[in-house]
């Protein structure tokens, strides 16, 4: 069969030239993503209870809701959390692989079953479900030079020209301003006036609904199809009032006298904001900050690309000295992630293609496997795009790897006719035809092995299943199309290429004189090297003693090994988040953030900072006493510091700041996969008391005693139960007395402290609130609350002072559940020197010996998933090596002679982690998708020896000569495949920059394994080989069970034989 393409070149240069053409035209529909999607599918669920606290939300809001939701069919587990502001969220995080869409659907049948649970003023203002974003892509910030464009205009301007643009921009899923400084009518009451009046703050809500008001009065002069009218006439009422003139007219109370009381009268109206609730800056000067998340399945490259544009349209009708930064970008890491290892994948081709030559001693076939590799790395994107893979740095690995594996088959073939040429002294054509008789079947053998390995993984589940799956189903179509190309065009082009070669000596210079001697020195090694077998072959305890050390040391250096799920790396972002004492104001908060950015400006690596107070990150909540400052690097080159280095310095540097606690992290290793790096696990309290302060001291005394592990970097929690507020208490006797409606006196109190809104208005095409509050100073105080007063059912204004009482208590100011249990959320980063894993463990064992009873702790975000992968990887191995043995077994037709492929691998694991612990490095699932692949590199250098000392065997070698002639015959390409693989993953060893330390992690591990499973390889393979040949001749299931490989069977030789 492969003589035809040997006959045909033409044929042979069109399938590969096929096979280039589909990949090209994939390469360019493919998505570029930073790491395969694997973030968990998220609902969101938000109600709104207008000046509830945080109890009150829980008990009566988010405690009905989450009963309903919890169980949802695909739930992974579920968060709640309730502020002072009247808002409770619940998100419920479902298992991978789940349709958002259905997610949703499902959690919006289950809230609607459980809505008639929920107050009357929770059903108005409506329960919004959505699909969670959980990718973060942008974190825009729009300011002005113009001092007098405050945070008030460019949060609205943003609002009304920028963010309508930017939603309609294709993979766009969320875009949102942080804050409410939406703008609004302001209502503020002065209580005096009202009292001197004998008005509430309820008649001025229920005159604004009767006044302002929208109305449809028809048409006059409509055909009624009776009489004939000449004209029609549309009528028009001018709606709802939107100018404070207007607002201020309207009237409150009127006598008989035609005296009027106008809202003007008692309350000054302002066009100003709903909320007053986070000051954003950057580098000094307010700010709208906005934050962009993609849509689900959306390529993160070209939607970032298509914001860039759309705001640089945009600018152009910006307002005098008005600008936008992009403060976080991920576009940013993953464009330098991805040119780095594009980078390394030229890097790693052209240290290939030396390799080569060195080793092939000419040009002429050195170009062979330069001309064949790109014709499976190009096709390989085709296959990709079938598989829904998308580019990313898992799926580029995969290919930088798949070019040392990629041009051994090529070696192989060009290795397999100089040695034809040579012995037999035949032409290119004749010894290309001669060869592939006796290695198509070897060829065809290495890439089921090598494929074989990458097949199991590709149908695990879960985050660590579509990594394995991402890389093994790369690896393996690369492998796949490296045969058929090794088959077809890299024959014929041997044919072609070598002719010429033959006819045409080079003539004598120093490249030749110095491959010359290479190849002199390296035949004397290829002499003294059998030599060393022919002693040491039959020697069982040499070779058996040797495996075991082997067993023993990869065992025991994998226990000391620090191990990880995905390494944290330098993206260029740090966060400070910025929690001040209990009760501490916004503005007391903001402060202590322009402190911070002062301090992290003065940094020669960083290149911005904003500011966000009444902002947290990490759980993107809200709340006067915390802040977040985003801290943007320079670019890798331009800076001589880690993101590391720098937070240690800044945290030296804030400890200067007082009455604040800060925390330093870096964005997640995984966007989507929490806020921020390091571990995240929530302390539940599962007594069902509900003492938040027992939970304080709990939660505070367990995050002390994780401090105090060297494993733990830094733990700590913004729980607190001591946030002042006051509890009103109402004397119901006297109420009753005064005749007091204690729903009416609430109302009032409720519209003049929290603030109430009515029916909005159209202004600049977008709606807007009119809110009606009482002016600052008339609230500034407890005491104050003891001077407002309340109109009871006689028409008569009492103080608030004849029948409620103030007591002061402590709380908390944000409450929080996960799977149905309170909580407290404790974050942290590991050690320096230690992994996450070893900080996990650490975690755990101070949770089972500190904790009291009726406490313990649970996992969220990516811990979640690295605690409930455990020995996955123990799993994948052993998976990976039955598969290839099964395939070994069927291919040699015995269960006994796949055993010396198997049992050789050993020596390169421990290579693996030996070079691992040098080095400093995890073990992480860099690291384990790396020896997966060792499988099938060993795997295939061992196939190679015991596929040719069959061969040998058959045609009446004993086994011991078969073993050695085997190895002696495989030395050259082995060692040759060998080094060409090594050379193409030196770049990554010694990788810097962006993405630096899983590159170092995964080419660590593959060269380490290489070195040493080659090395060693060469002593046990043959041995093995020995060892286990001479029983599989003893031992055979049946008397006509064949003896010669499943891909040889066509072989004339083997027909002469079994005759």
């Amino acid at each position: 069969m492969f003589k035809k393409f040997i006959r045909r070149p033409v044929l042979s240069i069109v399938v590969s030239l096929i096979i280039v053409f589909l990949g090209i035209l994939s390469l360019f529909n493919l998505p570029v993503t930073q790491f395969p999607s694997i973030s968990p599918p998220k609902v969101n669920v938000v109600a709104d209870y207008p000046g509830a606290n945080n109890e009150l939300t829980i008990k009566s809001v988010v405690i009905p809701l989450e009963e309903a939701i919890n169980g949802v069919p695909g739930m992974k587990y579920i968060e709640s959390d309730a502020g002072n502001d009247g808002e409770g969220e619940i998100n419920v995080v479902f298992k991978l692989g789940t349709d958002p869409n259905v997610d949703a659907v499902n959690v919006q049948n289950r809230v609607s079953a459980a809505i008639n649970k929920l107050p009357p003023a929770v059903v108005r203002e409506g329960v919004k479900i959505s699909r969670e974003e959980p990718n973060i892509l942008m974190y825009i910030n729009l300011y002005s030079d113009d001092p007098k464009a405050d945070q008030k205009f460019l949060f609205n301007y943003a609002d009304i020209n920028i963010l309508p643009e930017l939603k309609r921009v294709d993979g766009v899923g969320d875009v949102d301003i942080l804050g409410n400084r939406d703008y609004a009518m302001r209502i503020w009451l002065k209580p005096e006036k009202l009292t001197t009046y004998g008005l509430s703050a309820n008649e001025v809500l229920d005159a604004l609904q009767e006044q302002s008001i929208e109305a449809s009065p028809g048409k006059l002069g409509e055909s009624s199809g009776r009489k004939a009218q000449t004209f029609e006439y549309v009528l028009k009422y001018p709606g709802r009032y939107s100018t404070e003139k207007e607002y201020g007219n309207i009237i409150l109370k009127s006598n008989s006298n035609g005296q009027f009381i106008h809202l003007k009268d008692v309350a000054d109206i302002e066009f100003g904001s709903t909320m007053y609730d986070i000051y954003s800056t950057l580098n000094g000067n307010p700010s709208a900050a906005i934050t962009l998340k993609q849509s689900y399945g959306s390529n993160a490259s070209q939607v970032i690309s298509d914001v860039k544009s759309t705001l640089k349209n945009l600018e152009k009708s910006f307002p005098k000295g008005m600008h936008f930064e992009l403060s976080y970008d991920i576009s940013r890491f993953l464009n330098a992630s991805m040119d780095k290892v594009a980078h390394t994948l030229l890097e790693a081709f052209i240290l290939v293609a030396f390799v080569v030559f060195i080793f092939l001693g000419d040009w002429r076939s050195a170009i062979i496997p330069i001309l064949a590799v790109p014709v499976s790395l190009i096709g390989t994107f085709a296959v990709m795009n079938a598989f829904g893979i998308t580019l990313n740095l898992i799926s580029l690995f995969a290919l930088v790897m798949a070019i040392g594996i990629v041009v051994d088959d090529a070696i192989v073939v060009i290795e397999a006719v100089h040695v034809k040429m040579d012995e037999k002294h035949l032409s290119p054509l004749d010894a290309t035809t001669e060869a592939m008789k006796d290695i198509s079947g070897a060829i065809v053998a290495i890439s089921l092995v090598m494929a074989a390995v990458f097949v199991p993984v590709a149908f695990m589940s879960g985050p660590v299943g579509i990594f394995y799956r991402q890389f093994s189903i790369t690896m393996a179509s690369a492998i796949i199309l490296s045969g058929i190309v090794a088959l077809t065009l890299t024959p014929a082009l041997c044919a072609l290429i070598l002719t010429k070669e033959e006819e045409n000596r080079p003539k004598e210079n120093i490249v030749t004189k110095a491959l010359n001697k290479f190849n002199t020195s390296f035949n004397k090694g290829a002499i003294h090297y059998r030599a060393f077998l022919t002693k040491t072959v039959f020697h069982k305890m040499i070779t058996l003693p040797l495996l075991l050390l082997f067993c023993i040391l990869a065992y025991l250096l994998n226990n000391s090994l620090p191990a990880g799920f995905i390494p944290e790396e330098d993206q260029g972002m740090i966060y400070a988040v910025i929690q001040t004492p209990p009760g501490s104001t916004l503005e007391r908060t903001n402060a202590v953030s322009q402190k911070m950015m002062k301090i992290a400006k003065q940094e020669k690596d960083v290149e911005s900072v904003s500011s966000v107070a009444g902002y947290e990150i990490l759980t993107e909540g809200t709340g006067a006493n915390s802040g977040t400052c985003l801290i943007n690097l320079k670019d890798w080159k331009d800076r001589k510091k880690s993101a590391k280095q720098i937070i240690a310095e800044l945290e030296e540097k804030s400890r200067n700041i007082t009455g604040a606690d800060i925390e330093f992290f870096q964005p997640p290793s995984i966007p989507g996969y929490g806020a921020a790096s390091g571990f995240e696990m929530r302390l539940l309290d599962k007594t069902g008391s509900g003492d938040f302060h027992q939970m304080e001291k709990v939660s505070k005394d367990f995050v002390h005693e994780l401090n105090k592990r060297p494993e733990i970097g830094s733990a700590f929690t913004f729980y607190s139960a001591s946030f002042p507020q006051y509890l009103l208490r109402v004397d119901n006797e006297m109420a009753a007395q005064k005749g007091i409606s204690l729903g009416k006196a609430m109302d009032n109190l409720s519209t003049l402290v929290g603030s109430d809104y009515e029916t909005g208005f159209i202004r600049f095409g977008k709606p807007y609130k009119v809110i009606v509050q009482a002016e600052p100073q008339f609230r500034a105080f407890p005491k104050d609350l003891m001077k407002l007063y309340a109109k009871n059912e006689n028409g008569e204004m009492v103080p608030y002072a004849d029948f409620m009482h103030l007591e002061k208590v402590y709380g908390l100011s944000e409450m929080t559940r996960h799977n149905l249990y309170n909580s407290s959320e404790v974050t942290g980063t590991p050690a320096p020197g230690y992994s996450s894993g070893q900080a996990i463990a650490a975690i755990q064992e101070v949770a089972q010996t500190k904790l009291p009873h009726g406490y313990g702790i649970d996992w969220a975000g990516i811990s979640n998933d690295e605690v409930g992968q455990g020995n996955q990887a123990i799993f994948i191995f052993l998976i990976c090596l039955g598969f290839v043995y099964l395939i070994l077994s069927a291919q040699y037709e015995n269960f006994i002679l796949p055993l010396p492929v198997i049992t050789v691998l050993p020596a390169g694991i421990f290579g693996a982690f030996f070079l691992l612990k040098c080095l400093g490095l995890e073990n992480n699932i860099y690291a384990q998708v790396a020896l997966v692949m060792l499988i099938g590199l060993l795997g295939k250098n061992a196939v190679l020896v015991v596929e040719y000392a069959v061969q040998r065997k058959n045609r009446g070698m004993t086994v011991r000569q078969a073993a050695i002639e085997g190895a002696v015959a495989r030395f050259r390409p082995i060692l040759m495949t060998s080094f060409a693989f090594i050379a193409g993953l030196l770049p990554l060893v010694f990788a810097s920059g962006p993405g630096a330390v899983g590159n170092r992690t995964i080419g660590t591990a593959a060269v380490g394994g290489m070195v040493i499973g080659t090395l060693f390889g060469f002593l046990l393979i043959p041995s093995l080989y020995y060892i286990f040949g001479t029983i599989a001749e003893k031992v055979k299931m049946v008397k006509y069970q064949r003896s010669k490989p499943l891909t040889e069977e066509k072989d004339k030789n083997y027909k002469s034989e079994s005759e």
